[in-house]
């Protein structure tokens, strides 16, 4: 059983940066798609990057491209979040998740969230 925990959530002025990771314990990543997410009181969860188990290839959503980085470090069973030019609307509970379903949003593991807050 795959366990994520996230880290490096925090308080943060508007235009400034912080890096997420989420660590792994009880089986490797290297093999997985993982994902990132977020979430606010009373919205969906929403996507916000996704990497393939190579690392070759990544995808953002419009809101975060050009802003944050995903990546991952297969040897350190790791995967992180570059969040750069944070704005106040980024504020959010942030999640990775490992092992997608092809072709959806959907995946079997996930962690347990770190808050990110962006202050105006």
């Amino acid at each position: 059983q795959v366990q994520l925990v996230e880290s490096g959530g925090g308080l943060v002025q508007a235009g400034g940066s912080l890096r997420l990771s989420c660590a792994a314990s009880g089986g490797t990543l290297s093999i997985y798609v993982m994902g990132w997410f977020r979430q606010t009181p009373g919205k969906e969860r929403e996507f916000v990057a996704r990497i393939t188990a190579s690392g070759i290839t990544t995808y953002y959503a419009d809101s975060v491209k050009g802003r944050f980085t995903i990546s991952r470090d297969n040897t350190k069973n790791t995967v992180y979040l570059q969040m750069n030019s944070l704005k106040p609307e980024d504020t959010a509970v942030y999640y990775c998740a490992a092992d997608r379903v092809p072709g959806t949003d959907r995946y079997k593991y996930w962690g347990q969230g770190t808050q990110v807050t962006v202050s105006s």
